[in-house]
């Protein structure tokens, strides 16, 4: 999909997969970048299922994140999963949890200081204790 639409800037369009999502600031911004990616799928060849199709949304929900006129923002049940995860147990369970909180790194202001004592239990010979730092 993003070979399709090569040439299209993230002030247009948005790609994940088979995910497309087409984005303007203004009404008639968004119907120009609509043409523009609906003559690209026609060129390839590609057709959509309507049923999937959702237009003219003032909000969408897209890769954890909700994109709308105001910008990108977390996805509240994402990061509600996160304030709300058990106490970790082991390396294996923080490095997924790690995973998902670093993903948000970017909304949350001192990340990598506030992040730093679970980023040194996962080191190696660094035995796992948690402490109340970590919390």
């Amino acid at each position: 999909m993003e070979t399709v639409l090569r040439g299209l800037s993230s002030e247009a369009c948005l790609v994940h997969l088979d995910d497309i999502v087409i984005v303007g600031k203004e009404f008639n911004d968004h119907l120009i970048n609509i043409r523009k990616v609906l003559t690209k799928l026609r060129y390839a060849g590609l057709k959509l299922s309507l049923s999937k199709c959702h237009f003219f949304r003032r909000e969408v929900k897209y890769l954890g994140h909700i994109v709308s006129s105001a910008g990108v923002q977390t996805d509240p049940d994402k990061t509600e999963a996160l304030k709300n995860w058990p106490r970790l147990k082991d390396v294996h369970e923080l490095r997924s949890f790690l995973g998902l909180s670093t993903y948000y790194r970017r909304f949350v202001k001192g990340f990598s200081m506030i992040g730093r004592p679970l980023h040194r239990l996962t080191e190696k010979q660094q035995k796992f204790t948690w402490t109340p730092e970590c919390d």
